[in-house]
């Protein structure tokens, strides 16, 4: 295949972008459409499809973007700067609401927050030479290190999340693809994905007992708790969703999303193609859905099972966009959705800090003058949630005004054909 960018890839990764921000932004978190909910623990929903969409796309890209397989350590190295470089972007999310100086308060913390963001986020997403990215990098990586063991104010702030395992699985995806065979590639996924299922269908837990693929009790959990201690996700303490062992079933999708770029890459005849990528779907499908009956299909610790079926669905969803746009040329419909595919970073940052800034500013509750709410929360309740006799579709309907705003941006930046990378 010629080396061009394909629509397709743009309007998968369009569609993953927007379906996160989606769920991820509703008005009210007591009040969202089940269908826009991640499932409980066992299950995929349409919310469990995103990240592992993303990291999918994300492999494919890889031999896109260097076709001859360059081998050097100069490549190494743009890999590994990259992958901090994102790295630092969730890291810095995650440390944002615990940013402080000179004691300061309200409006003078959010100010600076802001400030802050700016700076980081010019580091970290700004176009200049590689030699100032490389160092400037490793400087802000090493102080979030010595901020997160070396002080008590950010003592539980979480390392993990998902930039971070972006990062982790491009840097490790993308020196498998450059320094390795297919075969070899293929032989590492098969390796993380059996083998991630025996460690944690066979390890006994030490503490619980047998091996179990349970909330909290599984060996995943287990290996979060004893090496990241407190600085994991607030919210499932003390393991982590995005945690270290279910990294490595991440990084297998990651790799076979190189491999389906790799036939994109040397493909000569689209309908052959096609239906190669029609038959490799379903057989991935089949695969994790029959792998579900002993390594049960689960997000939050990122199952075999998952990986499988998850790219399955994938490899089809892009196998329809690509006869679409890229075989058909039909190209003017989705023009909205590869707005969003050409800059997902930006819309990973701005969807990660305006919910956090808007929180910070506090403002005098309506119902009750003694009690002050985020400025997010405060505009929902104010403006919008009146205006609906459902609260779901008041929640829903915040979702796609954030949507909106962001588009705005996306459109701003589209027209200007200014692409923020990392």
């Amino acid at each position: 295949m010629q080396n061009k960018r394909l629509i397709s890839l743009d309007l998968l990764r369009g569609i993953t972008i927007l379906t996160m921000v989606l769920v991820n932004n509703p008005g009210d978190w007591d009040n969202v459409y089940p269908a826009l909910l991640h499932a409980e623990w066992n299950g995929c929903k349409l919310a469990d499809f995103v990240f592992p969409f993303f990291i999918f796309i994300l492999g494919m890209a890889i031999p896109l973007a260097n076709p001859n397989k360059e081998k050097s350590i100069k490549n190494g190295t743009k890999y590994l700067i990259r992958s901090l470089r994102i790295i630092c972007l969730g890291l810095f999310l995650n440390f944002f609401n615990s940013i402080t100086i000179f004691n300061l308060e309200g409006t003078s913390l959010v100010v600076f927050r802001v400030l802050l963001t700016l700076i980081i986020g010019f580091a970290l997403l700004g176009n200049y030479n590689f030699r100032t990215k490389k160092y400037t990098t490793i400087l802000l990586f090493c102080c979030f290190m010595v901020l997160a063991f070396g002080t008590v104010q950010f003592q539980e702030v979480r390392l993990f999340g998902v930039l971070q395992r972006i990062g982790i699985v491009y840097f490790l995806a993308s020196l498998t693809y450059t320094f390795f065979s297919t075969r070899v590639q293929i032989g590492v996924v098969i390796s993380l994905l059996l083998g991630y299922w025996a460690m944690m269908s066979l390890i006994p837990i030490p503490g619980v007992g047998v091996a179990n693929f349970e909330i909290g009790t599984n060996l995943a959990a287990w290996v979060d708790k004893v090496i990241l201690k407190e600085h994991v996700y607030a919210g499932t303490k003390p393991w982590d969703p995005e945690g270290i062992l279910s990294t490595l079933p991440a990084i297998a999708q990651g790799i076979l999303g190189a491999l389906i770029g790799q036939l994109l890459l040397n493909a000569s005849n689209a309908v052959q193609l096609m239906k190669r990528l029609l038959v490799i779907g379903l057989v991935l499908v089949f695969l994790g859905v029959i792998m579900a009956v002993y390594f049960p299909i689960n997000k939050s610790i990122w199952t075999s099972s998952y990986v499988l079926y998850t790219s399955g669905i994938a490899i089809l969803l892009f196998n329809g966009l690509y006869y679409l746009a890229d075989y058909k040329k039909i190209k003017k419909m989705f023009s909205p959705l590869v707005i969003w595919g050409v800059n997902p970073m930006i819309v990973f940052f701005l969807s990660g800090v305006i919910p956090r800034t808007l929180a910070m500013i506090q403002i005098e509750s309506i119902e009750n003058k003694s009690v002050s709410i985020g400025l997010q929360k405060y505009c929902y309740t104010t403006f919008l949630e009146p205006l609906f006799n459902t609260p779901m579709n008041a929640s829903l309907v915040h979702a796609l005004v954030f949507i909106v705003f962001l588009h705005c941006i996306l459109y701003f930046l589209y027209k200007n054909n200014w692409i923020i990378k990392v």
